[in-house]
């Protein structure tokens, strides 16, 4: 196999990461939830686990964009813009805070469901603009 083929397998292996912690840390918000706060069982490591996912995303990301000699398609700078905003809604949802409201929370959750199905979308039809 060669860089390019290893790199996006990486890449597709810790959005699959990112997906399956995004769906374990929702489920948070939802299940025995105390004081308006997430349930703290397994934070550390669905966080540790966030963290991983995102980085190889991102280092991934840079290298496959490299490796292409940054041609890229139109859809990639919306594809981009959804996973800054995905990032940021995931650190506004999850920020250790007690003046955030759980319903607050909950937005931040479906802000970030969007985003993610947004990339996911864009990924899968690869639109062409005309």
């Amino acid at each position: 196999m060669d860089a390019h083929l290893i790199t996006k397998i990486i890449h597709m292996s810790a959005v699959s990461l990112l997906i399956l912690v995004f769906v374990a840390r929702a489920a948070t918000l939802f299940i025995d939830v105390k004081n308006q706060q997430p349930n703290s069982n397994a934070r550390k490591s669905l966080v540790g686990m966030q963290h991983l996912s995102l980085t190889l995303i991102i280092v991934t990301g840079a290298t496959l964009l490299f490796m292409n000699n940054f041609d890229v398609k139109p859809w990639f700078y919306a594809k981009v813009i959804l996973f800054f905003v995905l990032w940021s809604s995931l650190i506004k949802t999850y920020k250790n805070d007690d003046t955030i409201l759980l319903v607050q929370r909950r937005a931040g959750l479906l802000i970030g469901s969007v985003a993610l199905i947004g990339i996911l979308g864009l990924v899968m039809i690869k639109p062409v603009f005309a």
